[in-house]
């Protein structure tokens, strides 16, 4: 663009800033679907009770995740918070920080896999339900590894366990389908922007 000043032309330049870290948009519906997570996971879980609740908290931050494709830092800190949210439920203490770190950094790594030949749905499917199935081994491992370690725990046989991770990451993956693309429209997400 170029202005003229007095008898010549000076040439203006715009500098386009790269856009660091999340801004309020992002960071109001990472709150608004962890605590729909929390929601689900204490009325829901309530309800379906195996020895281990359901974690609805882990569909809401690989949906979070999906449609806000943050940086690994920023998913690992999306972690952490589903984590920190997850002690304010029973269950096995502190192990939900680094379950759900695994899970949300894994659903960032995913969403990244150059993966063109899969369609948007089945690949928001997939990704969800590995992204579940990280964090739920890795939950199992740590808490595995405490129990033989000594910790004065009391574990959830391992079949319960599979039927649970696996059942949970398959509601996953259907919750997030649902929810992903009527979300993505009030948003006004386009995907092949990205």
């Amino acid at each position: 663009m170029k202005e003229l000043v007095g008898t010549e032309a000076v040439k203006r330049e715009v500098a386009v800033r790269e856009k660091k870290g999340l801004g309020i948009r992002e960071v109001l519906l990472i709150g608004i679907l962890l605590a729909a997570g929390a929601v689900l996971k204490f009325f829901v879980g309530s309800v379906i009770n195996f020895g281990m609740k359901p974690n609805f908290i882990i569909a809401m931050y690989c949906l979070v995740i999906l449609l806000i494709r943050p940086r690994f830092i920023e998913a690992a800190i999306i972690g952490l918070l589903s984590g920190a949210i997850c002690q304010f439920f029973p269950g096995q203490p502190y192990i939900n920080f680094a379950s759900e770190l695994v899970g949300a950094l894994a659903m960032c790594l995913l969403i990244r896999l150059p993966l063109e030949r899969i369609k948007l749905p089945v690949k928001t499917v997939f990704c969800a339900f590995v992204s579940t199935l990280a964090s739920g081994f890795s939950f199992i491992g740590i808490m595995y590894l405490m129990y033989y370690t000594g910790v004065d725990i009391t574990p959830t046989p391992l079949a319960i366990f599979m039927a649970i991770i696996f059942g949970t990451a398959t509601i996953n993956a259907v919750i997030v389908q649902i929810l992903y693309v009527p979300l993505k429209l009030a948003l006004k997400i386009n995907d092949d922007k990205r």
